[in-house]
Parts: C-alpha cells; sequence; structure tokens
C-alpha cells in the first residue's frame, strides 16, 4: 500500500513528503542527501542515563538554593 504524500517547496522547488511525517521541504531534502540518524550516530544509552543523573543532581541544587523553577522537589525526586 502506497502512503500518501503532499508537496512542500521551498528555494530549491517542490518536493514530495509522506502525510504523515512533520517535517517539511528541507529536512526531506536532507533525508536524500545525508545518512541521518544511523545507528553508529546515536548516543550511547551510558550517556544518556549519565546526562539524566546530572540533569537531577542540578535540579536538586538549584532547587536547594532557589535557583530553579521548582519551589519543592518533584514526586519522582528523592533529597540527597
Amino acid at each position: 500500500m502506497a502512503s500518501s504524500t503532499r508537496t512542500e517547496t521551498d528555494a530549491f522547488g517542490p518536493i514530495e513528503v509522506e502525510s504523515d511525517k512533520y517535517w517539511g521541504a528541507q529536512t526531506q531534502r536532507s533525508l536524500g542527501n545525508f545518512k541521518i540518524n544511523q545507528p553508529q550516530d546515536r548516543m550511547p544509552e551510558g550517556v544518556v542515563r549519565a546526562f539524566g543523573i546530572l540533569k537531577g543532581a542540578a535540579a536538586i541544587v538549584n532547587m536547594r538554593y532557589g535557583l530553579g523553577m521548582f519551589r519543592k522537589l518533584p514526586a519522582n525526586q528523592t533529597r540527597c
């Protein structure tokens, strides 16, 4: 079954984009010109987890010193 498309345009002219995609002409052209989102381009899971831990710690410190947007810890956070 062929998916339906819509026509998007940019400075290079019109290009067909699958109708269920949210991107426009420039992204569609990039997908054709570059190998985007290949497995070797993805961040390792350990690095993603480490950034999560770092952001959580930063949020706790910011909250403790009144620098963040939280007045109290979110329900899913525990105190250090």
